[in-house]
């Protein structure tokens, strides 16, 4: 089974993008998702945040976001020290995943694809772009922050155009190009890719 990766900047349009390839009947692993189910579901991993970040950290089985969202901010060492405890817990639920998928091929959806390791467990890379200010413009609207926040979050991940340079395919969602199209054209190639490793 073909593993296909879906990642892109906040404002890309990654979801959208991810709801085309599952109309199509292809499903998709969304890993931000994953992550926040996985911190109220896993015991291994609630056990090693409560280890790294004191009993506070959480409340019953609930993560205390206010607390691990202070405790993190403006500390990237706190930051890495926290995902280096999620993703491999995403990781491995990613796998299991798979393992009960059936379709030719499936999709897994991250916004940091690159930094955290993830593309390893893909095949293929797609990266999702689009021009800065439209990004900004779609993160307003959609979460009412401020630009100056926004454009912090863009800043914080990495650069759009090494994301683009070390994918395999890009889907252009500027307004001006169908997304359908792209995908569909897309869908195709991974259909013709994943043939030859299907069970006769």
């Amino acid at each position: 089974m073909l593993r296909v990766g879906i990642t892109g900047g906040i404002g890309s349009g990654k979801s959208t993008v991810c709801s085309v390839f599952a109309h199509l009947g292809i499903p998709v692993y969304a890993a931000d998702v994953a992550a926040k189910r996985l911190m109220r579901e896993d015991p291994e991993l609630i056990q090693a945040v409560k280890d790294a970040f004191g009993p506070e950290s959480y409340s019953g089985t609930e993560p205390n976001r206010r607390f691990l969202a202070n405790a993190v901010f403006g500390h990237p060492e706190k930051l890495d020290l926290l995902n280096s405890l999620v993703h491999p817990a995403v990781f491995r639920d990613f796998e299991r995943w798979c393992a009960m998928q059936q379709a030719p091929y499936v999709i897994k959806e991250a916004a940091i694809m690159f930094e955290s390791g993830s593309y390893k467990q893909v095949q293929r890379v797609v990266a999702v772009v689009a021009p800065l200010e439209l990004r900004v413009q779609r993160v307003m609207q959609r979460d009412g922050m401020a630009r100056e926040e926004v454009l912090r979050r863009i800043q914080s991940q990495m650069p759009q155009d090494e994301v683009a340079k070390r994918a395999d395919a890009l889907i252009h969602n500027d307004g001006t190009q169908s997304i359908i199209d792209q995908v569909t054209a897309l869908h195709r190639r991974f259909l013709e890719e994943a043939a030859p490793n299907q069970n006769p």
